[in-house]
Parts: C-alpha cells; sequence; structure tokens
C-alpha cells in the first residue's frame, strides 16, 4: 500500500470528513426522522366536496366533486378486480370442497352488488351529476315502494 499514512492519504480524509460527516449527519439526525412514510404505490388525496354541497354555477367544485368520483371509482373497480381475483385463486386451490370459499365468494358479490348500486347503468360517459340522479331516484323509489329487489309494497 504505496498511500497508507501518507499525506495524500491524510489530506483526502480531511477533506471528506469536511464534506461528507456533516451532510451525513444532516440526513441522518433532520432529514429522516421527518419524513413521513408511505408505500409507493400509494398516493392519498384530499377529500373534496360531494357534488350534493357544491352549488349549481360553482364550476370548479363540480369539476373537484367529478375527479374524485372518477378516482373513487377507480379504486372500487380494482377492490372488486382484488376480490374476484382471490375468489379465483380460492377455488382453484380449493377444488373439490368450495365451503372454503364461501366467504370470499359472499365478499365478491355484496361489492359487486354494491358497485352495481352505485355505479351500473351510469354508461360510458358517466358524471357525478348522473350518478347523483341515480342515487336521488333509488332513494325515491325506496321510499315509496321498500327496498329495491323485495318486491313493491302493497
Amino acid at each position: 500500500m504505496p498511500f497508507r499514512d501518507s499525506p495524500l492519504e491524510k489530506f483526502l480524509s480531511t477533506v471528506y470528513n469536511i464534506l461528507d460527516v456533516p451532510v451525513t449527519a444532516f440526513r441522518e439526525k433532520i432529514v429522516v426522522p421527518n419524513q413521513q412514510k408511505y408505500p409507493w404505490y400509494h398516493q392519498q388525496f384530499r377529500r373534496v366536496p360531494t357534488i350534493a354541497e357544491c352549488n349549481v354555477d360553482d364550476n370548479v367544485c363540480i369539476f373537484e366533486a367529478q375527479t374524485q368520483f372518477s378516482r373513487d371509482k377507480l379504486v372500487d373497480k380494482e377492490i372488486l378486480n382484488i376480490l374476484k381475483n382471490r375468489y379465483g385463486d380460492c377455488t382453484n386451490f380449493e377444488y373439490p370442497d368450495l365451503e372454503k370459499c364461501k366467504p370470499l365468494y359472499d365478499m365478491y358479490y355484496d361489492a359487486l352488488d354494491n358497485w352495481f348500486i352505485k355505479y351500473g347503468d351510469l354508461g360510458y360517459n358517466n358524471s357525478v351529476i348522473h350518478a347523483f340522479m341515480k342515487q336521488k331516484h333509488r332513494m325515491i323509489w325506496e321510499r315509496r315502494h321498500g327496498p329495491v329487489g323485495t318486491g313493491m309494497r302493497e
């Protein structure tokens, strides 16, 4: 080792200590403890007022509600996809005895029913306004005739 305890090694070590040690100490003592830890794949958006809370002429509020509605629809769609895949994996693994997959089956079909109640029959160009009107019409129907699917009241 030609540079062992040489003036060049001492100089490089001193430069390293002057430049790197304060930066490393700052990062370890201040930056890392104050960082918010979150998974890289999960971005949380702040909730905005729903379409029911927006004024008719407030286009910014309506746009934010539409964007939130679209994000919620994508999230609900992914949840359905995950439940469907879990149920499919369970049926493939537990083929002869499908009773073990019954809770996943019930969970998937409940989620599918709730998804259809919220987003079904809206068409391709759906909007938060159409979904709100669908919800309103469903509530009026249930007030007059009882819950949907239980038969009409006398």
